[in-house]
């Protein structure tokens, strides 16, 4: 089925368009719930809430850009509001011992991606959350700041350091000096 078939049929509140609408998209809605979330059931509560929204918001997608980006921003949305409705996001200031961090261009070369989503999903949740914002998913650092309510200086500072962090984590694992 076509897209726009499928869009008007979810529209028109078609149980198959539905199943099948989230049988082509539910896997990769799910890694993006997994990349924000702390946990797997948590990440598995995110997809069912982003998909509640996406069935009642779908007769507001005006065809303008990707469908599949317009529900990964849904999405996103989605999971941020669960994890900081259980734990606020907390911004790190420290600036501990990642000073001089430089990252050997062989070492990141042999990480795979489930290594890399790995250390990112080992940053602290502020980290995380605008570095998977704005690295991963595209937002820009007004975006970020609007939807977590913090300034654009904090998404800024956030997404530095969690680039830090990740080079620090990729030093340690590699035994790089």
């Amino acid at each position: 089925m076509k897209e726009e078939e499928l869009i008007k049929g979810c529209i028109d509140e078609n149980n198959a368009c539905q199943r099948e609408l989230y049988d082509k998209y539910g896997g990769k809605m799910f890694a993006v719930c997994l990349r924000y979330a702390n946990t797997r059931e948590d990440a598995e509560d995110a997809l069912q809430e982003a998909f509640i929204r996406i069935f009642d918001n779908i007769s507001k997608f005006r065809g303008e850009g990707s469908f599949e980006g317009w529900m990964r921003r849904i999405t996103v949305h989605t999971v941020l509001r669960l994890i900081q409705k259980k734990t606020p996001l907390q911004y790190a200031e420290d600036t501990a011992v990642l000073t001089k961090v430089s990252t050997a261009s062989d070492a990141i070369s042999q990480l795979s991606e489930k290594d890399i989503l790995g250390l990112i999903n080992k940053l602290p949740q502020g980290y995380k959350v605008v570095f998977n914002m704005y690295a991963i998913e595209g937002f820009s650092h007004g975006e970020i700041a609007e939807n977590l309510g913090i300034s654009e200086g904090t998404s800024r500072s956030q997404y530095s350091r969690a680039k830090k962090h990740l080079q620090h984590f990729i030093h340690k694992l590699y035994h790089i000096d």
